[in-house]
């Protein structure tokens, strides 16, 4: 699966199989539940990479729920941003590396680059590509387009991710080997995901069902990129 594309380097000492956990079931069987669950949770934090269109790829910290509230930072090369996303309302603290590469089509850029870096800005959250970052839903959604990506797993040896306990369920193709990290105790959520090869890939999730509540930036750090283009 594409969500298998977001992965974290890293994993825990491995130990024996875990004979109790998702005991008859195969891999797959596994591997669609936890995506269930993932799917189903409240909120959830994600360390690791996204790929973007064209295959540009995004480094994320992020937490995010099924509101849409995302409290987090973005990171693509030199460019790193702030973001936080509440109530329809999206703000982003973005460096000067990140203004410069998405304003240069605009008029005036090199005005307004210095009137906006490192400032909370409030965004036309309708037009901003990051604003897909903090739909939840849509973004596991398009994580597990290719379905086929977990399908005819294996399932591996038991480990702990981030102080839990986990199975791993593997897959080789292409020369990469993928693996999911699912909880094997209480809800079945992915716990990792992480890939080898020419492009190692890898994420952690982690802080699921906990509550994303993003402070508003204050007054006197906010602009509005909006008034600020409109400015002569």
């Amino acid at each position: 699966m594409t969500v298998v594309g977001l992965c974290l380097a890293g994993a825990a000492a491995c130990g024996g199989s875990d004979d109790e956990a998702f005991k008859g079931q195969s891999a797959d069987q596994i591997a669609a539940k936890a995506v269930e669950a993932t799917r189903q949770a409240d909120s959830m934090h994600l360390k690791g990479t996204v790929a973007r269109n064209g295959g540009q790829r995004v480094g994320i910290d992020l937490s995010v729920d099924s509101q849409k509230n995302c409290q987090g930072t973005v990171t693509n090369a030199q460019a790193v941003s702030d973001i936080r996303h509440k109530d329809a309302t999206l703000y982003l603290k973005g460096n000067s590396a990140y203004w410069q590469a998405n304003l240069k089509q605009q008029p005036q850029a090199e005005k307004l680059v210095p009137k906006v870096a490192d400032k909370w800005v409030r965004m036309p959250a309708a037009d901003d590509q990051l604003t897909g970052l903090c739909d939840k839903q849509g973004l596991l959604a398009t994580m597990d387009e290719d379905k086929s990506e977990r399908q005819g797993m294996s399932r591996g040896d038991t480990t702990t991710v981030d102080g839990k306990k986990a199975v791993e369920l593997k897959k080789q193709k292409d020369g990469k080997t993928r693996s999911m990290f699912v909880a094997t105790d209480g809800k079945p959520y992915i716990l990792k995901v992480t890939a080898t090869g020419t492009s190692p890939e890898n994420t952690v999730f982690t802080d699921y069902n906990k509550p994303v509540d993003p402070p508003q930036p204050p007054a006197d750090q906010t602009v509005d990129l909006k008034q600020l283009a409109a400015q002569k």
